[in-house]
């Protein structure tokens, strides 16, 4: 069983659940995930399985310490996000989502690049039908962009990884220099995919529109896919520490100007990506550390975020934050559990945020580099700000809507239950969660120095955002992005052009058919029944002609 490829697995799975008889699909739904993640721990360290394609060695199974650390969490994230959606998703929904986690755990395996590039391709596929299962305008539309955008970065990193073969030689994926062409180009596909700027827009611009539980699917497989290739790949690569601190802030100034608590949370994503392309590029082992225990517990965290945010819309109809408040009163299960995927994500002090995050800033200090420091402890208190306090505060309290929606169904509840309990715990006991580390670790979180220097922070966060309360009220408003300029003036461009171009070709097909129309007029001039080449000729007259022509030919050739 250590030669089955886990992702296949999961791939096959998802796509045989419409043939399964229903009264047995949902014991299916929850034991699939559950065997991928027994598959996938006993797979052993090194190449697995290979074989041969157009002449290279395919290596679509590898195992390594870093992959099955991945791996497992877009298992649980699969188990748990199945059971949130079992009885409100539609089928295609859950059959494209399995498809997708599949791919995720596919790239995870792979030591080559080709067999890397068609998982890579397959997510992008899937995660498009995800958000087409909204079954939405809304939801088409942003799906088509992203969809675009996921192919261009495709191609991107088709282009990089022919002419890295090319170069090299070679196909297998490992860590690489961004010091050609090439390696840029993978760089910059694997960056789309991360949500890295010019093209951050499109998270929050798709995963929204998905239903309220394919958005929790959308939010764990895409960007940290992208993470770990990143963490593999291209470790202290310094370009990566200022696009990641960019990131970073780009999340929380956009965050904080939202009104929609799914999109409010989709810049999050952002956010926390931001922190760790920020540790990839700083390249230590405790950075290195911190990125992978970060992307494990913020799947974890802000799936349970977006479960809360997703149950509030399933049992309300509403999303912006202008449009609710007082929740907690009728939804007290939904509330605790946004509670505590908020202070996970604010690096709270006993929840799985503070024992992972804080490996990235401590790293920047380690390396003296102050700037990068302050940086992040500033950004810090930026996420306690928008996902911290503005998204409870705003969805489950502030004000009183007068909606009286109570807990969603049992499914939805205990899918929340269960992550926000591994919040908890990986809070309280962090030992299991850093023995899957691709480094030993050698870091201490609860020090009373690193306790107080946390607590302070979010305090005086905190203080300020009630301070500025006023400013924070949200309005009827619409943030501007880079996505406008695809979606706004780029249809406009395109649509300028569209006119240019019909009124150029309208013209030149009215010059080519008087052209034609010429020149048929002055074939028929001369060969139509009036035409001089028409004529009868006397035979006297042709014969003349024939003799000066013999003549000439004469003259020209012995002249």
């Amino acid at each position: 069983m250590s030669n089955l490829v886990p992702g296949l697995i999961m791939i096959v799975g998802g796509l045989l659940l419409p043939v399964i008889a229903k009264r047995f699909r949902n014991g299916v739904i929850l034991a699939l995930p559950v065997l991928v993640l027994f598959l996938i721990w006993r797979v052993p360290n090194g190449v697995v399985w290979t074989f041969t394609y157009l002449d290279y060695d395919l290596i679509p199974l590898q195992g390594s310490g870093t992959g099955k650390l991945f791996a497992t969490v877009f298992a649980i994230m699969a188990f748990v996000g199945a059971l949130y959606a079992m009885h409100q998703a539609r089928l295609f929904e859950l059959c494209a989502a399995y498809v997708y986690a599949g791919s995720a755990i596919g790239v995870t395996f792979c030591g080559d690049v080709i067999s890397l590039f068609v998982f890579w391709e397959i997510m992008a596929i899937t995660s498009t039908a995800v958000i087409w299962a909204a079954g939405t305008d809304t939801a088409y539309r942003a799906s088509m962009r992203y969809l675009l955008l996921h192919l261009f970065g495709g191609v991107l990193l088709m282009v990089g990884i022919a002419g890295h073969v090319a170069e090299t030689g070679s196909i297998v994926f490992g860590q690489m220099q961004a010091d050609s062409l090439s390696r840029w180009l993978i760089l910059a596909g694997f960056l789309i995919n991360a949500g890295a700027p010019p093209f951050s827009a499109w998270i929050a611009d798709a995963y929204p529109e998905g239903s309220p539980s394919g958005t929790v699917f959308l939010s764990a497989f895409t960007t940290k896919t992208a993470v770990y290739v990143l963490l593999v790949g291209f470790p202290g690569t310094a370009i990566l520490v200022p696009i990641g601190l960019y990131m970073v802030f780009y999340g929380i100034i956009y965050a904080l100007l939202e009104n929609d608590m799914r999109r409010i949370l989709a810049y999050s994503i952002v956010n926390q990506v931001g922190f760790m392309v920020t540790g990839i590029g700083l390249g230590t082992e405790m950075a290195l550390n911190g990125v992978a225990s970060h992307a494990f517990a913020h799947i974890i965290y802000k799936a349970l975020l977006l479960m809360s945010a997703g149950a509030v819309l399933y049992q309300t109809g509403k999303r912006k934050c202008t449009d609710l408040g007082g929740l907690f009163q009728t939804m007290p299960v939904t509330t605790i559990c946004g509670i505590i995927g908020a202070l996970a994500i604010s690096s709270f002090p006993f929840t799985s945020g503070f024992v992972s995050k804080s490996m990235i800033s401590q790293s920047a200090a380690d390396q003296h580099m102050a700037l990068v420091w302050f940086l992040l402890m500033a950004a810090s208190a930026g996420v306690f700000l928008h996902a911290g306090i503005k998204f409870p505060w705003y969805v489950f309290f502030q004000k009183d809507s007068g909606l009286r929606p109570t807990d969603p169904p049992w499914n939805m509840r205990v899918a929340m239950w269960l992550f926000a309990f591994l919040c908890i715990a990986l809070g309280v006991y962090p030992a299991p969660l850093y023995a899957l580390l691709p480094f030993p670790v050698d870091y201490e979180p609860y020090t009373a120095a690193h306790l107080v220097a946390q607590f302070q922070l979010l305090l005086f966060a905190g203080l300020a955002f009630f301070i500025m309360l006023p400013q924070m009220k949200r309005t009827l408003t619409i943030s501007l992005d880079f996505d406008w300029f695809y979606r706004r003036f780029g249809a406009a461009v395109a649509g300028e052009f569209t006119i240019k171009t019909f009124s150029a070709r309208d013209g030149l097909e009215i010059r080519v058919r008087k052209g034609i129309e010429r020149f048929i007029s002055g074939l028929y001039r001369h060969h139509g029944p009036k035409g001089i080449l028409a004529q009868s000729w006397p035979v006297g007259s042709m014969v003349f002609f024939v003799v000066v022509l013999l003549g000439a030919y004469l003259i020209f050739y012995y002249s």
